[in-house]
């Protein structure tokens, strides 16, 4: 059924009329042309389709479309600001923490959440709280480096 759905997306009000049981995932690239977040596995367990829902780290082919009436969403598009990208994505690029590049914007995002709740998280709590996204390419080493050094890069610290 067509329902009209609003939210915040990568702080934009968005309006649609679209059918509420759809996967967001599927909204965010056909409907909104944001093609960020990748279809994975379509079970929610490779985090290729990371997305932020009022901040926590989630994946969007988990989640309808309706779900997220009233709240805000982010994607990978919507970290840069001003032309500059989020200390969490340079830290990425510092540390050649990806390769084929499918994962790394779920994993940017699974990290940002990580972030938000824990600002200074040990490399086992890193480690632990990017379980559920995976890097087939085994980059997983420069990952937990990156997002060391975009914890201090938040905190003021040198990266």
């Amino acid at each position: 059924m067509i329902e009209a759905i609003s939210f915040t997306l990568n702080e934009k009000p968005v309006n649609l009329r679209v059918e509420g049981d759809r996967p967001l995932l599927w909204v965010l690239r056909t409907d909104l042309g944001l093609t960020g977040a990748k279809y994975g596995c379509g079970e929610g367990v490779c985090g290729a389709c990371t997305v932020l829902i009022d901040n926590e780290a989630v994946p969007a082919c988990q989640v309808s479309v309706a779900e997220v009436a009233g709240s805000e969403v982010r994607t990978i598009e919507g970290l840069v600001k001003n032309g500059q990208l989020h200390p969490i994505q340079q830290a990425f690029a510092d540390h050649d923490a990806l390769q084929c590049g499918f994962c790394t914007p779920g994993m940017i995002l699974k990290a940002y959440g990580l972030l938000a709740s824990n600002p200074a998280p040990s490399r086992q709590e890193i480690i632990d709280g990017m379980e559920d996204n995976l890097c087939r390419c085994g980059t997983h080493v420069r990952i937990v480096a990156a997002i060391q050094s975009a914890a201090r890069a938040l905190k003021g610290g040198r990266p």
